[in-house]
């Protein structure tokens, strides 16, 4: 670890959590403006979807090489200028004049975005003591919480008084801050694995492969060609294992996932989570709208309850991860995971909306006592020189991970709607794809539950520390 003495533990955490806060926030402001910045650009359905599409693909195919850039070059250069390239990309957005000039300025604020991500954890897990590693680690991510909660309630607001364009310009203001910031307090640095080369060909290799992966499953609905495209993802992906394998210099040692199973188990438990929960609120939001009556609005506000109870109590969780076994309090948190997709399971179109208010409390509390804690034993499972590494899987599993649960909403959609439309005369299918999601997500989440309990045996909390 580099440091210099003017930086202190605490000004670092203070630095990566205002960042942190910035990229869930936008995102989630940008969707509530999607509408609107449709309308103004006279953008087509496909195209409109693209604009958080090729954003959340952008972040899962850089996450993994840049945690590995800032490992080699330095987590803080990275962080840093990925601050700049999401401000940057933000305020040229803003000043958007077509849909397609949007859509390319999405794809650099998802470059900045996974600089920035890719790098955070990683340098509050290099400043702080192992100790206490699990509170820090829930403070951050509490903020990034918070971004999810406030985005769509500031998005609405201001993209309601003052149009779509003052929220890039808004967003870019805390980005101009987050930058200004960081490059004051933030002046230390870390790069436990100078000296060694990047695996570019690895990188590429990666990329298109998850890119594959993530557009073929996304479309699969649309037929063969979304097949093929999938396919040939998933061998990209079995040839970048190959080649990564004799690499001396390897984007991702896959040691890392053979020999350390703790680190393999946890990241396996964070992809399943996700996918097993993503979908949730997406078809709730549809749930509360068209079948409720409820107005975007208030649907919104009542979707806020999970974001909220996951932003106050993520800390906890960080602290009960330091005080008892991290793989337990997250094993605890994936169970109530599950709870909750029961009992989004048993509602119907009368059911009441206590009933929904009590599943999203369920996963909030679920997410707060499981993401924490199972950062804390990811990034505490290898040695510093892949702290970067670590940080991008992390976030990589995430992404892949929220891929597959909308998937998984597209098949069943496709299985019992075909392509009709949501109104009042298919408002059964619709209740019937919404329960066999939420049965399928518990399956997924019980698998999850097992490799989370599968950290707690003792052969592999032995597991070599890589």
């Amino acid at each position: 670890m580099h440091r210099t003495s003017r930086d202190s533990a605490g000004t670092v955490l203070f630095v990566v959590s205002a960042s942190l806060f910035l990229l869930p926030f936008m995102l989630s402001a940008v969707a509530v403006a999607l509408p609107s910045i449709g309308r103004s650009l006279d953008a087509s359905a496909l195209q409109v979807g693209l604009v958080e599409t090729l954003y959340i693909l952008s972040v899962a195919v850089f996450l993994l090489p840049l945690g590995r850039f800032g490992d080699i070059h330095g987590r803080r250069r990275v962080f840093v200028w990925g601050i700049f390239l999401f401000t940057l990309a933000t305020a040229l957005i803003a000043l958007s004049p077509t849909i397609e000039i949007l859509i390319a300025l999405r794809l650099f604020q998802g470059v900045g975005s996974a600089m920035v991500n890719a790098t955070s954890l990683a340098i509050v897990v290099s400043v702080f003591p192992a100790a206490i590693r699990g509170r820090v680690l829930g403070i951050a991510i509490s903020t990034v919480y918070a971004g999810v909660a406030s985005g769509p309630l500031l998005g609405g607001l201001l993209t309601s008084y003052l149009g779509w364009r003052s929220v890039f310009l808004f967003g870019a203001a805390l980005g101009l801050a987050a930058w200004l910031l960081t490059l004051w307090k933030l002046r230390g640095e870390w790069q436990e694995a100078a000296g060694e080369s990047f695996d570019w060909g690895g990188s590429l290799i990666y990329g298109v492969s998850v890119s594959a992966v993530t557009l073929g499953a996304s479309r699969l609905d649309s037929g063969v060609p979304a097949l093929l495209l999938l396919v040939a993802g998933l061998a990209g992906l079995v040839l970048f294992v190959a080649v990564e394998r004799r690499s001396p210099y390897p984007v991702l040692n896959i040691r890392l996932l053979t020999d350390n199973r703790l680190f393999a188990l946890s990241n396996l438990a964070a992809f399943l989570n996700y996918a097993s929960t993503f979908g949730v609120v997406f078809f709730l939001g549809l749930y509360m709208q068209y079948v409720r009556g409820m107005t975007p609005r208030d649907a919104g506000m009542l979707l806020m309850v999970q974001p909220l109870v996951q932003m106050l109590l993520a800390p906890l969780g960080g602290r009960l991860a330091d005080r008892y076994p991290a793989a337990r309090v997250a094993t605890a948190g994936m169970t109530l995971c599950c709870g909750g997709l029961l009992l989004a399971s048993r509602i119907r179109q009368d059911a009441p909306m206590t009933l929904v208010v009590a599943t999203l409390l369920l996963l909030g509390l679920g997410y707060a006592f499981f993401s924490t804690p199972n950062s804390s034993i990811v990034m505490g499972s290898v040695e510093k020189r892949y702290l970067g590494v670590a940080s991008g899987l992390t976030g990589a599993m995430r992404s892949l991970g929220m891929t597959l649960s909308m998937v998984t909403v597209t098949l069943i959609f496709s299985l019992f709607m075909g392509n009709q439309s949501i109104s009042p005369a298919t408002i059964p299918a619709f209740m019937r794809s919404m329960h066999y999601n939420m049965l399928l997500f518990c399956g997924f989440s019980v698998v999850g539950i097992g490799c989370s309990i599968g950290r707690l045996l003792p052969s592999v909390q032995r597991s070599k520390r890589l």
